[in-house]
Formats: structure tokens, C-alpha cells, sequence
């Protein structure tokens, strides 16, 4: 086995590794980032460094772990979102980079809708790691944001998250909508599970065999998620009010109807994410 006294060389062999696996070979650049604490542009002032014996073979013992499979985020333990770091591990859904603009799409919308109100209440549906309630929270400070999940791993690593971020969120363990009755909410978010049992086959076997199934699969063509919602949540909010959910690329018209149905003078839009892949689904519901 040749020397890998630099970290350029280890580069070098973590890559070959990882492309002769089947794996992208981008992700050696990042475990090699994450040990080395270090950002890319430190990683290139630090090619022709040594790379210290420890470190290779942390480095390694990572790049192995993803040739056979598992995701970089939990090899490292967090992902950014939003601009900051999340911790994530198996129990959560790694945060995906459309959900990112399901949290612009529903600041903008909020902003017209309650530019006057000095007090919001929003309550994000299926937390996981607790991107959107924290991300929201730490967005617009004045909002009061609850966030629920039906896996208790789930919150744990949502509460841990929104204490390393400073951010006040109120953490509900239950099914769906059940931890928010009795209340009147301003704002729902989910990026619920979506995805149809059958076509785990097609899937990438990072995902299917690391990422929690109860968080990317439902019943129903992945649909039941969005018909159970849409059926409780009129009596859950106020008017005006916002309800915006992430979707599967084909199930826009479906989820839409859904919500046209609940609430027949809401306005629906199905907004197309940065792929032009329809990707949310939005409700106002209007005084």
C-alpha cells in the first residue's frame, strides 16, 4: 500500500476508493474537511501539508463506512442548512437542500399575509432534526414555534439542535396534528414522509438502508400524510393563515385537491422548486 504522507495523496487514494465502490468521489473532500476542521478553500492551502497518522486513519475508517453505504452527514454527524449546522444521525432525515426553499417560499408568503402582527404562531408537522421550526424561529425571532414529531429519537436530536443554535422552540411528542388540538395556529409547516413503498426500488441504497424509513415512506402512493392533514387542520387554524408542505415531484395536483377540498376559498399554489420540479404545496387561507 503506497504512503499517504500528505493530504493531497490521501485525497488521491480516498477518491479512487470511493469511485471504484460506486460512491462520488466529492464526498472524500468532505470527510477529509471534517477531520481536518477545515473549509474548502483551507483544504486547498493544505494539499502538500503531512497528514498525521491518526488523522489518516480516522480518515479511512470514514471513507470505508461510506464505500459501503453510509451517508457522509452521519459519518460526520451534522449537515448545513439555511447557513447553519445541524446535528443529524439515524434517527433523523438528513435536511435536503429543497427544503430550503420551502422556508424562503413560506417567509415571503408570511410577510404579505401577517406584515401587521405582532405575534405568530407556527407549528412545524414531523420535525426530525428540527431544520424548519429552528431555521423559522431563528429567521423571524417574533414568531412562537412549536414542533412535533411521533419519534422521541427524533426530538431528542431536534432539542439538542435547537440549543446549540439558541433558538426557544416548544417540543411535542404525537402523531400528525394530535400534540397541536385545542389550539389555533397561524402557520403550519411539514415536509412530511412522501415517498410510495414501492419505489424503494428505485432508490439510492444510502437512503433506502440508513435514513429512517418512518420519515421518507407512507401509505397510500405516499400520499396519506397530506389527506389526513389537510382533513384536521380546519379546525386548527386561524384566518388568515399559511399551510405549506413539501411533496414528491408528482403528487402536486393530488395534494392541492386535497387542500382545495378542506378549504374551498383558500388560494392553493403548487410552486415549482430550483430543479422546475413542482416540490410545495400552499395554502392561504384568507379572512
Amino acid at each position: 500500500m503506497m504512503k499517504h504522507n500528505t493530504i493531497f495523496e490521501a485525497l488521491n487514494w480516498a477518491s479512487s476508493f470511493l469511485v471504484d465502490n460506486g460512491r462520488d468521489e466529492n464526498a472524500a473532500r468532505l470527510l477529509l474537511q471534517h477531520i481536518l476542521q477545515t473549509n474548502y478553500s483551507g483544504l486547498m492551502m493544505r494539499m502538500h501539508d503531512d497528514i498525521t497518522k491518526e488523522q489518516f486513519e480516522q480518515f479511512q475508517s470514514y471513507v470505508e463506512q461510506h464505500a459501503k453505504g453510509r451517508p457522509v452527514q452521519y459519518i460526520t454527524g451534522v449537515e448545513e442548512f439555511y447557513g447553519r449546522t445541524f446535528q443529524v444521525d439515524e434517527s433523523v432525515l438528513i435536511p435536503r437542500p429543497e427544503t430550503e426553499e420551502l422556508i424562503v417560499a413560506a417567509l415571503e408568503r408570511m410577510h404579505k399575509l401577517f406584515e401587521k402582527k405582532a405575534s405568530i404562531k407556527l407549528a412545524d408537522i414531523g420535525t426530525g432534526s428540527g431544520a424548519i421550526a429552528i431555521t423559522m424561529k431563528s429567521e423571524l425571532p417574533k414568531l412562537h414555534v412549536t414542533a412535533t414529531d411521533i419519534s422521541e429519537a427524533a426530538l431528542k436530536t431536534a432539542q439538542k439542535n435547537a440549543e446549540i443554535l439558541g433558538a426557544t422552540i416548544d417540543f411535542r411528542l404525537g402523531d400528525l396534528t394530535e400534540p397541536l388540538k385545542d389550539e389555533k395556529w397561524d402557520v403550519i409547516l411539514s415536509n412530511p414522509p412522501y415517498i410510495a413503498y414501492d419505489e424503494a426500488k428505485e432508490m439510492s441504497e444510502v437512503v433506502v438502508e440508513h435514513e429512517p424509513h418512518s420519515a421518507l415512506f407512507a401509505e397510500e402512493d405516499g400520499l396519506i400524510l397530506y389527506r389526513k392533514l389537510a382533513q384536521q387542520l380546519p379546525n386548527l387554524v386561524n384566518k388568515p393563515a399559511l399551510i405549506g408542505v413539501e411533496i414528491g415531484y408528482t403528487q402536486g395536483e393530488t395534494v392541492a385537491n386535497f387542500f382545495q377540498s378542506s378549504f374551498p376559498q383558500a388560494k392553493i399554489e403548487i410552486v415549482k422548486d430550483i430543479n422546475q420540479k413542482n416540490r410545495f404545496v400552499f395554502c392561504e387561507i384568507h379572512v
